[in-house]
């Protein structure tokens, strides 16, 4: 457990290009703070709210942290699942009994899926130009 003005656990998530750091603060009252803004006010959709806390529904922890991250890179979609890979790791340092239900929902495994490559000679990783014969 790390030191600063209060004790935390740490975490870091990744997805696709997004690198999330996430604090955990034990004995807290439930807020989560996203780069310095409620999560209400960073993420719009109530779909990535969700994802965020899913590691804390499936501990049964929603209410006994607080969690703050800072989240670079990627889209919205990416840095909410990269905030849910850094919380799950991070739950994970505070107790180790929750390693089953959190692998069990797949919230420990990094995703691997990445953007394919572009290739030589076509428009993108696949997509050729439409008239080759001229």
């Amino acid at each position: 457990m790390y030191q600063s003005k209060k004790p935390y656990v740490y975490g870091t998530g990744r997805r696709k290009s997004s690198v999330a750091r996430v604090h955990l603060f034990p004995g807290g009252t439930g807020k989560i703070t996203v780069n310095n803004r409620d999560i209400d006010d960073y993420f719009g959709l109530d779909t990535l709210k969700l994802i965020i806390r899913q590691p804390l529904v499936t501990t049964s922890n929603l209410d006994k942290f607080d969690i703050e991250a800072t989240v670079t890179g990627g889209g919205v979609t990416g840095q909410a699942g990269a905030i849910r890979h850094g919380l799950a790791r991070a739950l994970l340092l505070v107790d180790e009994a929750y390693r089953p239900a959190l692998k069990a929902a797949g919230f420990l495994t990094r995703d691997p899926r990445m953007k394919e490559r572009k290739k030589p000679g076509l428009k993108g990783a696949r997509r050729a130009p439409q008239f080759s014969k001229r």
